[in-house]
């Protein structure tokens, strides 16, 4: 095989690989390497891997047994972080590259895809079955409530001040179920996503705005984009709901003095979604949603998406899951890692190929 041949066979690896020289330098890396740790080559070449997996990390561990012993290691599940990211599961394999001066071969195969892909399938379908009652509940709901909520208004006139604040408190709490109605009601709209070709960024500079003249007033916003990304296929009012529930929930946890909210687009090849009919669609195009709060509890990490549940006190637990849904209808995927001083939500979207989705069989 030619130099070239090799050239792309090295960046058509899916999973991060990379050399490290006797010194445990790193000497190349792969793209996927570079998408990973959110990393350049450039960056990495010539400095010692524990600067990115940390000094006391189990890969250098693993990287000196293959050293040692001469033939290829490998150690599964095992958690690493690179930079400040949060550790993920990964399966870590370290080869000798014979015919050098004690050069490596490293690959990290992260199981944290599969698993989220694997929870994303499963909030939709929690989604989903929200659907079925929404509309049933919105029905019967919205009706008795509009006539408690008049009964309320009725009683008040003939009331005398003391008396007037229980049917406040009535109209109140009659107001706050009917906007809980309204949010589930959302979950009953089975209309497809009317996708057409869409600038993410437009999109996301419009939640941005509304978030900072409003709920996000008090939050400091940093922004980076790629702006070489090509469209995506969505539905515009859908995926700004989608930014804008996001970005609420940042700015809910981010610290009164001090928040900040990060917002990142990338081209980030290497993930499909199997669709209906066997083929599968490309998800590259990447949207990530930061911010710096106190974290979500261990507890309840992985179900975040599943109706009705939510960190808050007053939470309905309905923003997230209905974010899940429309990113599923949208043929994405969304996926949440989190640790106290940082939460990232991962939108991960199709590119528009002329009749909405990028498909490979």
């Amino acid at each position: 095989m030619s130099n070239g041949g090799f050239e792309a066979l090295w960046g058509a690896i899916p999973y991060p690989a990379l050399v490290v020289d006797r010194h445990d330098a790193i000497v190349t890396a792969n793209a996927a390497t570079e998408s990973f740790g959110g990393t350049s080559l450039r960056q990495m070449a010539g400095r010692p891997l524990g600067k990115f997996v940390g000094t006391d990390s189990t890969v250098l561990d693993v990287v000196g047994q293959a050293r040692r012993s001469g033939v290829s290691v490998a150690q599964y599940d095992m958690l690493v972080g690179w930079g400040d990211q949060a550790p993920q599961p990964q399966n870590v394999h370290a080869a000798p590259l014979h015919d050098t001066d004690g050069e490596i071969l490293v690959l990290m195969h992260p199981q944290g895809m599969a698993d989220r892909m694997d929870r994303s399938l499963g909030h939709r379908s929690a989604a989903r079955s929200v659907t079925g009652m929404a509309a049933m509940l919105a029905h019967e709901i919205r009706n008795p409530l509009a006539g408690i909520s008049g009964a309320a208004q009725l009683l008040e006139m003939g009331l005398g001040d003391a008396d007037r604040e229980l049917t406040g408190l009535i109209q109140a709490e009659a107001a706050r179920i009917g906007k809980l109605v309204d949010r589930v009601e959302a979950f009953g709209d089975l209309r497809p996503a009317q996708r057409r070709p869409l600038n993410i960024h437009d999109v996301l500079d419009r939640a941005r705005r509304a978030a900072q003249a409003g709920f996000a007033s008090h939050v400091r916003f940093s922004e980076e984009f790629d702006p070489s990304l090509p469209p995506t296929a969505g539905d515009p009012d859908q995926l700004l709901q989608v930014f804008q529930n996001l970005l609420k929930n940042a700015a809910e946890a981010a610290p009164r003095a001090g928040g900040t909210i990060a917002i990142s687009t990338a081209f980030s090849p290497g993930v499909k979604m199997v669709r209906p009919g066997g083929k599968s669609e490309a998800l590259p195009l990447l949207v990530t949603v930061a911010d710096n709060g106190a974290g979500i509890p261990e507890n309840l990490i992985r179900d975040i998406f599943d109706p009705f549940v939510s960190s808050k006190v007053n939470g309905s637990g309905l923003g997230l899951s209905l974010v899940s849904k429309f990113v599923a209808d949208h043929g994405g995927v969304v996926e949440c890692d989190s640790r106290p001083g940082r939460t990232r939500f991962r939108v991960r979207l199709p590119v528009w190929r002329g009749n909405g989705v990028d498909t490979e069989s």
